[in-house]
């Protein structure tokens, strides 16, 4: 690698790193209180379920500012929203193997603990597509950690998934 693109990927990284520690957490999960009078309207999802096994560790802002999907290596991993890879790698060692994927100026997505990576950066990517495979890249087990990002907050991914959050 020449040491000008080393320079810029580590740049890159440091700068990932920066947004990513730097941002608050806000939980938007819908506080209920006292009984609910109407049955809840079904809505559409804003982003799709990346990845198909169960959620194994949940959104908590502090230790964990995703949710963490079980998995068997190799599983697909797709994008949850329309939108353009800004960045892949693996330099930040909390993540391992990552992709960021910037869905418009509020929202971005990140995939981390990737086996294998199938997309580059300034690709665009549509809702489903396949960008990455499972795998276990810096922890003990096979999973995929799933961040959402809102105007740069980590906020509680579950919502979203499941239609109770809309843009």
């Amino acid at each position: 690698m020449h040491l000008q693109t080393f320079v810029f990927r580590s740049a890159a990284a440091a700068l990932v790193a920066a947004s990513l520690a730097a941002c608050t957490t806000v939980d938007l999960t819908p506080q209920r209180t006292g009984p609910v009078a109407t049955p809840p309207v079904q809505r559409q999802a804003l982003f799709i379920r990346p990845a198909a096994g169960n959620v194994i560790s949940r959104f908590d802002g502090v230790s964990n500012k995703g949710i963490d999907i079980a998995g068997r290596l190799g599983d697909p991993i797709v994008a949850s929203a329309d939108g353009r890879v800004v960045y892949v790698g693996g330099e930040l060692p909390a993540y391992g193997n990552m992709v960021i994927v910037k869905h418009n100026e509020t929202y971005l997505t990140a995939y981390a603990h990737l086996s294998a990576i199938l997309v580059k950066e300034n690709a665009v990517v549509r809702q489903g597509e396949k960008i990455a495979e499972m795998g276990k890249s810096n922890t003990d087990r096979v999973k995929l950690r799933f961040e959402i990002r809102k105007n740069g907050n980590a906020v509680n991914p579950e919502p979203y998934l499941n239609g109770l959050m809309q843009q």
